[in-house]
């Protein structure tokens, strides 16, 4: 095993965010546990793409598993420490977008929306951190919606499972950061992703874009390189924030 290379366990990295999350880490040093629920073979395109970057040392692995089911994230992080033998950094990136309006809500779509953005990383945070040594990261994703204010139709549920993450992770910042673990959240804006772009006309789109004052969606990178400061060694001194990679979009 390399002695140089940290370990990163991206959750829902098979394509989208995630992907571009688990490329970028790789390229800054991480070998990389690409974590999928279903999609087999978008998970090893994304592995193949990983290991064409032909970096020195550099090993990735697809991992499936529901971090939602206590049972797949015990398994998830079994198998990362079997292949790399250490965690450093986790990316808790897998997510359900819901649109609906409070009057739409019903008691299967609240338990599906808190069970996978919510109750996911918080049990798999619980797994991993016995696992954790000085110098981890850990590094949730939330909205910027829950920053902003003016807030598009049928949001209402989902931006109110990621108000619950940022406030995990204001206080997970309290409790980890007395073990030299970092613990912050990185909120990004509308994104150019087939999530974002489900059920919205190409109008939308375009409103979309003509709201920020870039003209323009974020892609994907756009928020892998903010993850990847928020992993590196220069951002050791950031704890218990919510970084908002939007373009201005919310400010």
């Amino acid at each position: 095993m390399s002695s140089t290379r940290r370990v990163a366990i991206v959750t829902g990295s098979s394509r989208g965010i995630g992907r571009a999350i688990a490329l970028r880490l790789a390229k800054d040093g991480h070998d990389i546990v690409v974590n999928y629920q279903s999609n087999a073979s978008k998970a090893q395109e994304a592995v193949n793409d990983i290991l064409a970057l032909n970096q020195p040392g550099l090993r990735a692995i697809a991992v499936q598993g529901d971090v939602g089911i206590l049972a797949d994230g015990k398994r998830i992080v079994d198998e990362t420490l079997q292949a790399f033998g250490r965690i450093d950094t986790v990316v808790f990136n897998a997510g359900w977008i819901v649109y609906q309006a409070i009057e739409d809500v019903t008691e299967e779509s609240y338990e599906e929306a808190f069970r996978t953005n919510v109750k996911a990383p918080m049990f798999f945070t619980k797994q991993i951190i016995p696992h954790l040594t000085v110098g981890a990261k850990l590094i949730y994703l939330s909205t910027s919606l829950t920053g902003a204010t003016t807030v598009p139709p049928n949001y209402f549920l989902y931006t109110a499972t990621k108000g619950a993450v940022e406030q995990m992770v204001r206080t997970l910042s309290k409790d980890l950061g007395r073990r030299g673990i970092n613990v912050n959240a990185v909120s990004p804006g509308p994104t150019d992703t087939d999530g974002f772009r489900f059920g919205k006309t190409e109008e939308q789109i375009k409103l979309f874009s003509q709201n920020n004052p870039f003209g323009r969606l974020g892609q994907p990178e756009d928020i892998a390189g903010a993850v990847s400061f928020i992993a590196s060694e220069s951002a050791g001194w950031v704890n218990g924030q919510v970084l908002r990679v939007n373009g201005g979009f919310v400010v």
